[in-house]
């Protein structure tokens, strides 16, 4: 708490410093891109949650644009933040899984297929936005997770971060949540300091120290990951919630060995996502103080789906429900995400937009956002959506994913997937075969079409295996370890 204090009072002493220095700023916004960890689309009061609380955030949506097709470009987090850096699907970076995957151990004997390698790091040949912000003239930060690469020189300080706190090869925080952290990248605080608290400290730090310069900070939440550790008082706070709410229905379905949650009602897992909406406060708090917030553009969003699967029902923290199942799948549970994006004076209040859109296309919409030339060869499988955020119209076209894995205790299987306008095909390696939806009036994903509507189903399968022949994968293989059950 003391430690708290001083860092507020000395953020209070340079508001004068920021503010002065921001009238003197050459009109390009600064970008604030904020990227949770494992947040589901219904995690969020305004997207439906009632058990968790997110005042902060539902604020957030109010003020700026919500959209409610976006979609993480892949339901696993490494190949999700590779397509975010590049601009590329993970499918052209042929980096499909997180790093290092379950391919590195061998395929598993109950699994009918196996996978070829792929990049277990970000590929430093590739231009990152990071870079492209700084080669014109950005400031560039980073801090959380990072999960890009499996030694240093794949670190942020790598790929275009002058300033790196907390990124490095691990997925999780090794330490917990609570310092100490056990993390090269990122000094102990005092003992019992909350990582999501601090990593806010260091981007309001950084933001402080700011002058004339725009800057680009990439505030990378390890939180709502497991491992499942909230602040006390809000576990009790959310236990008390629980005792006082009646549930209606099961509890968890089951799939051969994986179990799927129906209700969010994970007192620690609700802790958790308070302290990150207590945090996403702050920094508009901070923003709105020093006048900074009518020339930064904040991005908010998250890498994947909710995790609401596993093999293990006590390890699962969330549903996505109705979405069907989670992060790990092609479901909309496991792609679809919550995204906001605000810049007053230039994006409408309150606005919505229903195109479906994907994390490949942050990176050409920043550019456009800062008036900088767009770089097509480099995030060639994204679009700006800069005409989306002032108020015009833009062309729906294909949105693809492939995952040629198996999601390990999450239950998920090797298969790809297209939407194109209503409807979504997805296609499993297993079975040579695909589910038809149309996820505009069945976001649920409970009734295949593919029986009624044949032409449909060939049509989009056509333009799925065609931009898989395109991305030049080597497609998942029998797995010469397979021992069917008898």
């Amino acid at each position: 708490m003391v430690s708290h204090l001083l860092r507020f009072i000395f953020l209070l002493s340079m508001l004068p410093e920021v503010i002065h220095a921001q009238t003197k700023g050459d009109g390009r916004p600064n970008i604030l891109f904020i990227l949770v960890d494992d947040l589901g689309y219904h995690d969020l009061g305004y997207t439906g949650s009632i058990f968790y609380e997110t005042p902060n955030i539902d604020r957030l949506a109010s003020e700026g644009m919500t959209f409610t097709n976006a979609y993480a470009a892949s339901p696993i987090c490494s190949p999700s933040r590779a397509a975010i850096m590049t601009g590329k699907y993970p499918a052209r970076l042929n980096l499909t899984d997180y790093i290092p995957g379950n391919r590195h151990y061998g395929p598993h004997s109950d699994q009918k297929l196996a996978s070829h390698p792929f990049k277990l790091f970000l590929d430093p040949n590739e231009t990152t936005i990071a870079e492209a912000l700084r080669s014109a003239g950005y400031s560039t930060f980073f801090a959380g997770k990072w999960h890009l690469g499996e030694n240093e020189k794949d670190h942020p300080e790598n790929h275009g971060f002058e300033i790196n706190v907390g990124g490095n090869h691990t997925g999780h925080p090794e330490g917990g949540y609570f310092s100490p952290y056990n993390n090269p990248q990122l000094t102990d605080g005092p003992e019992g300091e909350y990582l999501t608290d601090r990593l806010t400290d260091e981007t309001i730090k950084y933001m402080v120290q700011k002058r004339a310069q725009p800057f680009f900070a990439f505030l990378s939440f390890y939180t709502v990951h497991l491992p499942l550790q909230g602040k006390a008082e809000k576990i009790e706070k959310y236990q008390k919630k629980l005792n006082q709410i009646r549930l209606d229905g099961e509890g968890f379905s089951q799939q051969d060995q994986t179990y799927i949650k129906y209700h969010q009602d994970n007192p620690q897992y609700a802790a958790m996502v308070e302290s990150l909406d207590e945090n996403i406060g702050r920094l508009m708090g901070f923003l709105s103080q020093t006048g900074l917030e009518r020339n930064t553009l904040v991005i908010f969003t998250s890498d994947n789906g909710g995790m609401a699967t596993s093999n293990l029902a006590a390890q699962i923290p969330t549903s996505n429900a109705p979405l069907r199942t989670g992060k790990g799948y092609l479901h909309e549970g496991g792609i679809c995400v919550p995204l906001i994006f605000r810049l007053p004076g230039t994006i409408k209040v309150g606005s919505t937009s229903e195109v479906p859109v994907i994390g490949t296309d942050f990176y050409p919409t920043f550019l456009a956002m800062a008036g900088l030339e767009t770089l097509p060869e480099q995030h060639r499988d994204g679009i700006s959506l800069q005409p989306l955020l002032t108020g015009k119209s833009m062309d729906e076209r294909p949105l693809f994913w492939y995952y040629p894995h198996y999601s390990g205790g999450l239950g998920g299987r090797p298969s790809a997937a297209i939407r194109d306008g209503d409807f979504k095909l997805i296609y499993s390696f297993e079975t040579n075969s695909g589910e038809l939806f149309n996820v505009k009036r069945d976001k649920e994903e409970v009734s295949d079409l593919s029986l009624k509507l044949p032409k449909k189903k060939n049509q989009l399968n056509k333009k799925l295996q065609n931009w898989i022949g395109e991305m030049d994968v080597q497609l998942p293989y029998p797995n010469p370890s397979y021992q069917p059950e008898k």
